[in-house]
């Protein structure tokens, strides 16, 4: 299942600091972000099943961040 945030990260050593902290917290969570599209999108894909993610918002949170889950269009 992949998972799709809009954030408030917009400096790429943020977004590569946010991504060690997910891959160390979730061993079965691969995440990027594309800094690039207008919503500085963060991607997490599980390969075990739901991505939790009110649980990412809330290490996001801790670290600094904002993000909400962009809805299905």
């Amino acid at each position: 299942m992949v998972e799709v945030f809009k954030t408030n990260v917009r400096e790429h050593h943020h977004a590569k600091l946010l991504v060690h902290h997910i891959h160390q917290n979730f061993c079965e969570y691969k995440a990027n972000f594309d800094l690039d599209d207008c919503d500085n999108i963060l991607r997490v894909k599980s390969s075990t099943g739901q991505v939790e993610a009110t649980v990412l918002i809330d290490l996001l949170k801790e670290l600094g961040f904002d993000a909400e889950v962009l809805p299905d269009e």
